[in-house]
């Protein structure tokens, strides 16, 4: 009997561990960032994989003509790649954040490889702008405890999501990305989505460029404040 209750005990903590290692705001393995939980009616737009043209561009004039700022979570590679439109991103008031240089699942890389990624993503954006923010988020969600313990001797503060649009599925609409992140919202939240895709440029984010549009028109109509990232950390 003890044997079957210990078998349980550890497979519902394994259940558990592993949970933690991809859940948003999970925090076994490192506090993050990952909104204030309703208290403040301000809500973040975050955005994954760019920079992505033609529609990380596309996003911008978005952005601009409801005049908003958001925080662009960016990879190495594609910075390299494409350092105009980051230097377009910074001039227009955007945030620029770390998604590492290549895009890999953080949980199986070893420690040096963390590093690497993570210096060399900073490194790009350097080179296209100069320094930036300290904001890092993992690909996927996805750390184990040495990930952030990595990043924090970087420099580099974690921030993950409350409110997802899961906007990289193929048979998705703008309606059902507003729909997907408005589930969520209660104030002072971070939403996620993708102006592009870690596998390749050019990745279509059109509907993802059009829910942007339909959740700024919402949320400020009902009196909400879009911010980035560094001003919702201040509350």
């Amino acid at each position: 009997m003890l044997g079957t209750v210990l078998s349980v005990a550890a497979a519902a903590a394994a259940s558990a561990a592993g949970y933690q290692t991809m859940a948003p705001q999970g925090q076994w393995y490192g506090r993050s960032f990952s909104g204030l939980n309703g208290k403040t009616k301000k809500i973040a737009l975050t955005y994954d994989d760019g920079p992505n043209d033609p529609y990380t561009p596309q996003l911008m004039d978005v952005l601009a003509k409801h005049n908003v700022r958001a925080t662009f979570f960016l990879i190495g590679r594609f910075v390299s790649r494409r350092p105009n439109i980051v230097g377009d991103l910074a001039k227009a008031g955007h945030v620029l954040g770390n998604h590492t240089y290549t895009h890999p699942p953080l949980i199986f890389q070893t420690s040096v490889q963390v590093r690497i990624q993570l210096t060399s993503c900073r490194q790009a954006i350097a080179d296209a702008v100069g320094e930036h923010s300290n904001l890092f988020r993992p690909p996927y969600g996805g750390r184990r405890p040495a990930v952030f313990r990595i990043a924090r001797e970087l420099g580099f503060e974690p921030v993950m999501w409350n409110a997802i649009g899961y906007d990289w599925l193929d048979t998705t609409t703008p309606q059902r990305i507003e729909h997907n992140v408005t589930k969520s919202i209660r104030g002072g939240d971070v939403v996620v989505l993708h102006d592009g895709g870690h596998k390749h440029l050019g990745t279509d984010r059109s509907k993802t460029v059009s829910a942007t549009d339909l959740l700024i028109s919402r949320y400020k109509t009902d009196g909400y404040e879009f911010v980035t990232i560094p001003e919702l950390m201040k509350g």
